[in-house]
Formats: structure tokens, sequence, C-alpha cells
């Protein structure tokens, strides 16, 4: 039985991907990752306001006494004052690398254009061997139109391809007025994979001290159903790799995921609850789905029920909504 892969244009040994997470801060549990089956390791994201801090804190000294004397030069501050944050994420790719053989994929999250796309080249430069860029952006400009937010992420897209030569995946929410439309222009700007979805973490209010406060809650299994709408619906439509994320905790998730047209499924929720030894379940799970009905290969599988393959295509669209809405029976009062 055959469970690798491909994504990004690498050849996984498992579709099971370890998606960025607190947990791939440091190189034990991403070495323990490896053991456990991961076929690659997203790091934890590194976030576009830590680029922009760490440059200007670095003109700020480096211009601090400038129009004085020569001795202004004992002004420098020690790099460790202003390269904490993007020089030990640089550093945790060397060291990953080192460590492990499946892939590392480094992780920008940003919202906006800018100089810090060009971080994505030190990414490659210290060994990644993709990247995984992290759109999160939530519009609250009303003159803001949905045509400028979609060409934010285009804009976004081309210049990190621009800075470097590795493949770059995009990881993206489904909140476009045409999803399928947003995936072709990505996967036309150059996008070697999609993510589906990002997930945002909107805030919660805390009715003692009556302050808006961050609220950070795991996926279930429930949260799955769109990614694999998704999926499903665009595999063979673009060119671009699909990524799943979000909900995948057992092999049974894994399993739709692929079916739909999938090439790899990433987790963090369920790893960041069960620890990373659940992939070793969540495998197990996977090759015991296929050998039940004897399939060979995950590459067998693989989109087998996307909407281009499956009997009933419009089991993705309008007409199983209304199924799914008027065939449902409510359990009588007991």
């Amino acid at each position: 039985m055959n469970i690798n892969t491909t994504y990004l244009g690498m050849t996984l040994r498992s579709p099971l991907v370890a998606s960025a997470s607190p947990l791939s801060e440091n190189v034990d549990n991403i070495r323990h990752m490896e053991d456990a089956g991961a076929g690659a390791v997203v790091l934890f994201s590194l976030f576009e306001e830590q680029i922009r801090q760490e440059r200007e804190t670095l003109y700020h000294h480096l211009s601090y006494g400038a129009d004085t004397f020569a001795e202004a030069l004992t002004h420098f501050p020690e790099p460790e004052t202003y390269h904490a944050g993007p020089d030990q994420y640089l550093e945790l790719i060397r060291k990953a690398k080192q460590a492990v053989d499946i892939p590392i994929i480094a992780s920008l999250n940003g919202s906006s254009i800018g100089g810090w796309t060009k971080f994505a080249h030190n990414m490659q430069e210290a060994g990644a061997d993709a990247l995984e860029l992290n759109v999160y952006y939530i519009p609250t400009d009303p003159g803001l139109t949905g045509t400028q937010v979609e060409q934010t992420y285009i804009d976004i897209l081309k210049s990190v391809k621009q800075a470097i030569t590795i493949p770059v995946a995009i990881k993206l929410s489904p909140y476009f007025s045409n999803m399928a439309n947003m995936a072709k222009q990505l996967d036309d700007a150059g996008a070697d994979a999609l993510v589906l979805f990002n997930r945002f973490y909107q805030p919660d209010i805390d009715l003692e001290t009556l302050e808006v406060r961050p609220k950070v809650i795991l996926s279930t299994p429930q949260a799955m159903r769109l990614p694999l709408t998704w999926i499903g619906i665009l595999y063979k439509r673009i060119q671009a790799d699909l990524a799943a994320t979000s909900g995948i905790h057992f092999g049974e998730d894994a399993v739709k995921m692929i079916l739909a047209g999938a090439n790899v499924t990433m987790m963090a929720s369920v790893l960041l609850k069960k620890g990373i030894d659940h992939l070793r379940l969540v495998e197990k799970e996977l090759r015991w789905w296929m050998e039940l009905r004897e399939i060979e290969s995950v590459e067998q599988m693989r989109g087998s029920v996307s909407q281009i393959h499956t009997e009933d295509p419009a089991a993705f669209e309008r007409t199983q909504y209304m199924r799914a809405l008027t065939t449902y029976k409510p359990k009588a009062p007991s």
C-alpha cells in the first residue's frame, strides 16, 4: 500500500501534514512529528508586524546620532536587540532542515503589500523547501470594494513569487463573493497550492471587565465541511495543488478530503489537544480504510468523489442544500 502523495512539487511519504502551530516552535517537536509519520511540517507563522517592527527598530538605531561625531557608531545595538523574532525563525529553519528528512515549509502571515514580503527570500536562503503565505485579512473599510480586496491577495502573492523560486502555497479564507473565481485568479497569478481555509479567530467580550479579548477556539471535525466542499468543487478546475485544513482529526476525515481532491490534509488543533503521537492513529485509520477497500494508493483515491467525478455533481451545490433542509426530520420528543 502506497500512501505517498505529491504537494508543491515534492513527494511526501504521507498526506498527513502538521500545519502551522506553536508545536513547531522547537526542533524536538519537529523531529517528533517526523517520527510520528508527518509527511511535512509547516512552521508556525512569522507575522508581517514582527518583520516591520524589526525594520523600524533597526532604522531607529542606525539613524540615532547619525548627525554627530564618529563615536556615534557606539550607538549601534547588539544584533539580538533587533533581530530576535525573524532571526530566530531563520535559525529554526536551518536547524529543522539538519534534524529531519521531511520537507520544512516556512509560513509568512500578513495582510498588506510591503517590503516584508521580501523576507520570503531569507526563508528560502535558510533552507525552507516551500513557503505557505497565510493572508489573514479582514477588510473593515466600507468604501473598499470586493475587487480591491481580491487584488490585495493577488498583489501579495505576486510580490512573494517575485522574491523566491521555491513553491508558494497561499492560505486564504472562504469569504469571497465567488470563491471559484478567486481560486482561478490565484492559480493564474502563480500559486503552487491553495490551503483551504484560514480560520478567523473572532474576539470575545469579557462581561466582568467590559473589554474585548482574543479567544482561541480549536477546531472540531464539523469544521471540515467547508474546505471539503470547495476542494471537491475546485479539483481539476485549477492547476494548483489543494491542501485541506480545519477539522481534520481522524483518519476518516483525511480520507474524505483526499476523496474530494486534496493533495494533503493538515492538522493542528487535534495535535494540540491529543499530542503529536495522534498522527500515528490517523495514519493507521487511513491505511485501514484503504486496505478494507483494496485501494493501493492515495493517488488512486484522490478526487474520486470530487464534483467532476461524482455521479451527482449538484451535491456540491444548491440542490444538495435544498435536499438537506427539506428531508431533515426532527426527532419526536420522548
